[in-house]
C-alpha cells in the first residue's frame, strides 16, 4: 500500500470497489488498469490483490472457514482504508456471497464488480496448472473445482472478460462511477 498521499488529495470520499471472480478471470489485470486510471486523476487508492495478500499474511487455508476468516480480516482493512478516504479496489476470488455481504454492511460505499468469465476460459488462461491440478485431486478446496463460487446477486457491474478487453473493462467500471 502506498500510503495517503495527502500533498496531492485534498478531499474526497472513500469506496470499496471489490472484484469477484474465478482464479484466471482477469481480476488482477483489470482492477490493475482501474487503479492506474485512479491515481492519475490524484485519487488516493490503494489495490488490495487476493494472492499478494495471502503471500503477506502468512498463507491462510482454504477451507471456508480459513476463507471466510481471511475475507473479514481484507474486509475490516479495505473498510478502514474508506473511512480514511482512499478509493480501494480489491481483487479476490471471494466465493461466497455471504463474505461479500459482510464486507458489503462493513462499508459506506461498497461496489461490487463481478468478472463473470466462465470457467472453461479460466481453466485455458491458468498459467500455474491450478485448475489441472485441483481436478487431479492435487488441491483441495479450489473454488469452481471442489468448491463452490457464488456469483454475486447484486452486483454492480458485470463483466466477462472474453467478450471485453481489459481496457474496456476497466473503462466500464469507472464509467459506472465516474465521480470517484
Amino acid at each position: 500500500m502506498a500510503g495517503r498521499p495527502d500533498s496531492q488529495v485534498t478531499h474526497q470520499a472513500g469506496a470499496v470497489i471489490w472484484l469477484t471472480g474465478l482464479s484466471g478471470a482477469g481480476k488482477t489485470t483489470v482492477a490493475s488498469l482501474v487503479v492506474e486510471r485512479l491515481r492519475s486523476r490524484g485519487v488516493w487508492v490503494e489495490h488490495l490483490d487476493g494472492d499478494v495478500l495471502r503471500s503477506q499474511l502468512g498463507r491462510p487455508g482454504f477451507s471456508r472457514a480459513d476463507r471466510e476468516k481471511y475475507l473479514a480480516e481484507v474486509g475490516a482493512l479495505a473498510s478502514r482504508l474508506e473511512s480514511e478516504g482512499a478509493v480501494v479496489v480489491a481483487s479476490l476470488i471471494s466465493p461466497y456471497q455471504s463474505s461479500r455481504d459482510d464486507i458489503r454492511r462493513r462499508c459506506r460505499r461498497f461496489v461490487e464488480v463481478y468478472v463473470s468469465t466462465p470457467l472453461a476460459t479460466c481453466e485455458r488462461r491458468d498459467p500455474k496448472g491450478l485448475y489441472a491440478r485441483a481436478r487431479r485431486g492435487e488441491i483441495d478446496h479450489f473454488t469452481g473445482i471442489s468448491d463452490p463460487y457464488e456469483p454475486p446477486s447484486r452486483a454492480a457491474v458485470s463483466i466477462d472478460t472474453t467478450l471485453v478487453t481489459p481496457d474496456e473493462a476497466a473503462n466500464r467500471i469507472l464509467a459506472a462511477f465516474g465521480d470517484l
